[in-house]
């Protein structure tokens, strides 16, 4: 559940096993190569303002544990990754991309499946003009720099799949 400009978005088709397994990899990678300081976490809803509360698959944070939290501010969010679903691609694409841009989240993921596999589109906030420019497409792997050194195998994300 989700609150968009004020609007419960409510996930109201059953998750496909695949988005269950990247989002469950990707947090598990994010974890183990985080530096100390940097948390990552599935599914913590982000208090964008008063009429938007939305909830990212995987987000990297800088906010002290608290058991009993149930959100981040903008100001504690590094990174925000979304899973498409069929469902979700079109406020992926367009209404998440710039709730989380005007908020000042500075990294942004999105993955999508490409036959099975997924590719990850990867955006870094303008500050100045509080929008995402695209860092790059990713298939097969991913390594980059920010918000920390990452490197990830894609294709070995799904069960069965080396590349």
């Amino acid at each position: 559940m989700e609150l968009i400009d004020g609007a419960l978005i409510s996930r109201a088709s059953p998750q496909r096993l695949w988005h269950a397994r990247i989002v469950t990899a990707l947090e598990l990678a994010l974890k183990t190569q985080s530096p100390p300081g940097i948390e990552a976490d599935r599914e913590i809803t982000i208090r964008l303002d008063k009429r938007n509360r939305v909830e990212p698959d995987v987000l990297a944070t800088t906010g002290d544990y608290d058991p009993d939290r149930t959100f981040f501010t903008p100001d504690q969010v590094l990174l925000v990754v979304e899973v498409e679903s069929p469902e979700s691609a079109n406020r992926d694409r367009t209404v998440k991309l710039v709730k989380y841009a005007c908020a000042g989240i500075p990294h942004y993921w999105r993955v999508e499946e490409e036959d099975g596999l997924p590719v990850v589109h990867a955006y870094e906030l303008d500050r100045l003009t509080r929008s995402y420019a695209s860092t790059g497409i990713h298939r097969r792997e991913l390594r980059i720099s920010v918000p920390f050194a990452i490197e990830l195998d894609l294709d070995g994300l799904v069960p069965g799949r080396k590349s």
